[in-house]
């Protein structure tokens, strides 16, 4: 089991820095996100191999990146957005988005009369759902430490300092 978890994060690990690479992450982040993405996925695949619903590891995934992603900013200077977002990506579901754009194209195709119609779109419907599900989960894990952490309220701020 250790073994797939490891395999896991380091696989997960060059995703995140592939991404980094790509969204132009000044140096010193890259490594960051290739850390908080390889250990982002290994605590969501951990926990899914631990019987936990594909959605709350996920959730639980995330939380942990943007936790460390607020953590790791401070220490190295740099928005917490720029190594999280690369982190995160390794987690969009894209085999559920896929899934439920064929579902709608075959929904069009074959209308409304086919005999696997309700099949079809019960499927769609669900693979749907879920890709919602878990790119909320991904907005919300990385909002929650950006919320707990946050240094100002917006009641505190006066009409001149808005913008400083």
């Amino acid at each position: 089991m250790l073994t797939f978890i490891l395999r896991d994060a380091f696989l997960s690990f060059f995703v995140a820095i592939g991404f980094a690479l790509l969204f132009e992450t000044p140096k010193k982040g890259i490594l960051v996100a290739g850390l908080l993405g390889g250990l982002g996925h290994a605590i969501r695949f951990t926990l899914l191999h631990l019987g936990f619903g594909l959605i709350s590891a996920t959730l639980c995934g995330t939380v942990t990146i943007g936790l460390l992603g607020i953590y790791c900013a401070h220490k190295i200077h740099t928005p917490p957005v720029v190594f999280t977002l690369p982190a995160c990506i390794t987690m969009i579901p894209g085999l559920y988005a896929y899934k439920t754009m064929l579902g709608c194209i075959r929904i069009y195709e074959e209308g409304t009369t086919g005999a696997k119609t309700a099949f079809l779109v019960h499927d769609t419907i669900y693979n749907f759902i879920l890709t919602s599900s878990l790119l909320f989960c991904l907005a919300i894990g990385i909002c929650i430490a950006a919320l707990i952490f946050r240094k100002k309220s917006v009641k505190q701020l006066k009409g001149k300092n808005i913008f400083k």
